[in-house]
């Protein structure tokens, strides 16, 4: 039970001091460090990060949503080719999916010109991949759970009859 809500905290804001975590879950804060590392330890909690909104900032980013089919390895199925494109470093995510395509691919580059240029150039061509299908992200309303903008206080009147 302690690491279900430790992990639902920590999902929202991995900020939060581990005091105020031990307060919250009413534990002693070595037992929040305690499950916190091992957690860790057994990749369950993979990494810390902070969400960015770079359309607020003058660096140039786009983010690419990239289908891809490809033909499963006997004994290995998606794995080694899903090994091989999430090696890239333009790559950020890799999913099996269900539907027409097998992997959802995302990327992240400097401009389309440059995320195009990978998928030609070193995706696509790659041994087992048979095709490629790639959507580019226009605007980030919600990601991760995190509304990008500010989003607006309905200020209409409330009228009843």
């Amino acid at each position: 039970m302690l690491r279900e809500e430790l992990l639902e905290i920590l999902e929202k804001d991995s900020r939060i001091p581990v005091q105020e975590m031990a307060i919250m879950l009413g534990k002693p804060a070595a037992d929040i460090e305690n499950e916190m590392k091992a957690m860790e330890q057994e990749k369950v909690i993979c990494g810390y990060h902070t969400m960015i909104n770079w359309d607020k900032t003058n660096q140039e980013r786009v983010t690419a949503l990239i289908e891809v089919k490809v033909v499963p390895q006997r004994d290995e199925g998606f794995d080694k080719i899903a090994r091989r494109i999430y090696e890239f470093e333009e790559v950020s995510s890799v999913f099996l999916m269900s539907g027409p395509f097998d992997l959802m691919v995302i990327v992240e580059g400097h401009t389309m010109k440059e995320v195009a240029l990978f998928v030609r150039e070193r995706l696509a061509v790659l041994e087992n991949v048979n095709g490629t299908a790639t959507c580019f992200v226009l605007k980030k309303y919600k990601d991760n759970g995190i509304f990008m903008e500010s989003r607006k206080k309905d200020e209409r009147m409330i009228v009843s009859l």
